[in-house]
């Protein structure tokens, strides 16, 4: 009797954990969350330095421009080259983009007022879905100088808008807006993502790029490239009447990228988010 009643109660637990043992196989994974399908990848770059200097249009001549406000590459001066770039600092996230990035410094009144957040997007939009399929990457030490600088008003040549932060009802316009308190105003710009695929700059530092026509590139510029969107918020609002650029009023508002991502990290961010469509943080994986 004593053996047989201890026996019971093992071969009942043996029962019960096979019992257990298959609802456990028959629950079913989390299902794996899908991508965002929005082609991009992007870095953050905040302020690094304010000089007179442009290496792209002012080529070894400091104190040449009117005063830019540097992003990114902490070296970037008159002088740099691509070599400089990329052996020296940066202050982006991902910390790969040793690209710098320029603008020309804001004022309110008179008194440089420097950005609180800085965002560089690379993006697969404005082109065919099929065309953003063979988007290639942007070629190492690429120069281009989006935006007007010498506008005198607001006209076709302005492609940047200005707009506020959590402020949609003001609308954007080609110059500075008047952004309610508690905002902050922002400057959009997109550079052209229609690459001719021989020359890393101009003379115009324009005519190597175009933008799409119709959804495509044109047939003079055939590689498409990221589109660089370059989105700026500054802490100010209020009266625009007191807001300036270096370069003039709003509308001159333009843009400087001199490329410097390693080229195996550019292609793996083109490949894995810009041309399946997939959204991509700082570190190029699906966010």
């Amino acid at each position: 009797m004593t053996t047989k009643g201890a026996a019971m109660p093992v071969s009942r637990l043996l029962a019960l954990l096979s019992v257990l043992i298959g609802m456990v196989a028959v629950v079913p994974r989390p299902a794996a969350a899908e991508p965002v399908r929005v082609a991009e990848f992007l870095a953050d770059c905040p302020f690094s330095h304010r000089l007179p200097d442009d290496p792209i249009v002012f080529p070894g001549l400091p104190g040449a421009s009117h005063m830019h406000s540097f992003f990114g590459s902490r070296v970037t001066n008159a002088h740099t080259q691509l070599n400089d770039l990329l052996n020296g600092a940066t202050n982006c996230n991902p910390a790969v983009d040793k690209s710098s990035y320029w603008v020309p410094t804001l004022y309110r009144d008179n008194a440089p007022v420097e950005p609180a957040i800085v965002t560089f997007y690379y993006l697969g939009e404005g082109v065919r879905d099929d065309i953003v399929a063979i988007t290639q990457p942007l070629p190492l030490g690429l120069r281009i100088v989006a935006g007007n600088a010498m506008a005198t008003g607001p006209d076709h040549t302005t492609i940047s808008r200005w707009s506020c932060l959590h402020a949609g009802h003001v609308g954007a316009s080609k110059d500075f807006v008047t952004c309610p308190p508690g905002t902050m105003l922002e400057s959009y710009l997109d550079f052209p993502q229609c690459w001719n695929g021989r020359d890393l700059d101009s003379a115009d530092h324009k005519s190597h790029m175009a933008y799409p026509v119709a959804g495509a590139c044109p047939s003079t510029h055939p590689v498409p490239v990221p589109k660089l969107r370059q989105v700026i918020r500054y802490p100010v609002n209020g009266d625009p009447s007191h807001f300036r650029l270096a370069s003039g009023g709003g509308f001159t508002m333009h843009g400087d990228f001199f490329n410097a991502w390693p080229e195996g990290e550019m292609e793996r961010r083109v490949r894995d988010c810009i041309r399946p469509v997939i959204k991509c943080g700082a570190d190029g994986r699906p966010s």
